[in-house]
């Protein structure tokens, strides 16, 4: 399953409702969430034992976030990427 997460702040419920074998792609604001000084860093370490996780780079970009701010583990796609992602799984979750 591919989850779109878009939400701001980011619910630690939604992490706990991604199984393992998911894809997660964060995008908009829910890139701000994703930051290793953030409050999600524990939660996303831990999860990424389990899941990919993506931060699409046109949305760091536009808030002025580098890659090297994100937890760790996390990868940078770009747009083909995220339609690669989309074609790539049959069940899509977005999360507003």
């Amino acid at each position: 399953m591919l989850h779109l997460v878009f939400q701001s702040p980011v619910e630690i419920a939604i992490l706990e409702r991604i199984d393992a074998g998911d894809d997660v792609v964060f995008l908009e604001n829910a890139v701000l969430r994703v930051l290793q000084q953030g409050n999600l860093n524990n939660a996303l370490t831990e999860l990424l034992k389990s899941t990919r996780l993506y931060v699409v780079s046109d949305d760091m970009a536009v808030r002025g976030i580098l890659p090297d701010e994100l937890v760790k583990g996390l990868e940078v796609i770009d747009y083909a990427g995220l339609v690669t992602l989309t074609v790539n799984n049959p069940v899509i979750q977005s999360w507003f």
